[in-house]
């Protein structure tokens, strides 16, 4: 039955979100995409592209969590990454450093990135769905995953990489434009824009439930096949 309630709760709640996109003429996917022509000139200097968005990102007060935050955390890494992590918004620790993953949940997603993978952190995009901080670190709402959308996919179409990973219910949940809960998106591969998605848990959710890394491990193993191909 709690799977059940949370599918009720997310199905509705992702119903509100769609229809406040159709409301702003913001299809879910093609919201200020970058156009498909330009999209090979783009990505041959995928750096610049990210710094123009992040100029266009200013400082941002295109919702309300503009008023509480103290550092837009726009993500950072390899701008031509074949690997790339979304998360749900920043916490504490990020929005004091103006960073993303950067407290104990990022030191944990360094450990599988490094450790697991055995690829250098360096070498990877990380981003958030948000920018801004929520207010005690609670769920994102629609109208903010709204206001950053066009972002984040700009980000993505920049940079173009080979698997996307969606970390936790809100970073899988954007990436393949569903509601189903983490726990039964885990374990397939979606698709994004014709990016490999690999679902898997937050690492916030490893640090309270350590059990899961073990599925966390066999849905890195996935994205290390997927990276050979």
């Amino acid at each position: 039955m709690s799977d059940l309630s949370e599918l009720v709760a997310d199905l509705r709640e992702r119903a509100r979100y769609y229809a406040t996109l159709t409301d702003l003429g913001l299809p879910p996917r093609a919201a200020a995409a970058v156009p498909e022509e330009t999209v090979p000139s783009v990505r041959s200097d995928a750096g610049a592209g990210l710094k123009a968005v992040r100029e266009d990102v200013g400082d941002c007060q295109r919702c309300k969590l503009a008023g509480g935050r103290r550092n837009i955390v726009f993500g950072q890494g390899n701008p031509n990454a074949r690997l790339m992590f979304v998360g749900e918004a920043p916490g504490g620790e990020e929005d004091v450093q103006g960073l993303a993953f950067v407290g104990r949940a990022g030191q944990l997603l360094t450990d599988i990135i490094e450790k697991g993978l055995k690829i250098p952190r360096k070498d990877v995009f990380i981003a958030n769905v948000l920018m801004c901080r929520p207010p005690e670190n609670r769920n994102p709402e629609p109208d903010e995953i709204i206001a950053c959308q066009p972002f984040l996919e700009q980000k993505i179409d920049l940079i173009r990489p080979k698997v996307l990973v969606g970390l936790g219910k809100f970073g899988a949940q954007w990436l393949l434009k569903t509601a189903e809960p983490i726990s039964r998106l885990r374990g397939r591969v979606g698709d994004y824009k014709g990016i490999k998605v690999v679902p898997t848990y937050h690492p916030a959710f490893l640090l309270r439930t350590p059990s899961a890394k073990k599925e966390v491990w066999e849905d890195m193993k996935v994205v290390l096949s997927l990276l050979a191909e």
